[in-house]
């Protein structure tokens, strides 16, 4: 039961984000041999002023070490 949770900077359109919700469902579906009716996503829109003190710092930062696709850049 994939659950996949993305945290954006604020900013896309619904269309957008149905999109992109399709496009990690069924990379998640290949990835893993699941179904569809077993994933889910969610799109949390994060402002840009916040993303360092609320994305970063709490999440990415902490979790380098277990992160499959590290990010490649660095806060100010």
């Amino acid at each position: 039961m994939p659950h996949v949770v993305i945290k954006m900077i604020e900013g896309r359109d619904e269309p957008q984000k149905q999109r992109i919700a399709e496009l990690v469902t069924q990379a998640i579906m290949e990835g893993t041999g699941c179904k569809e009716s077993s994933v889910s996503v969610a799109i949390e829109d994060v402002p840009a002023a916040d993303w360092t003190s609320v994305v970063y710092r709490p999440e990415i930062e902490p979790a380098l070490d277990r992160l499959y696709k590290k990010p490649g850049y660095t806060p100010d």
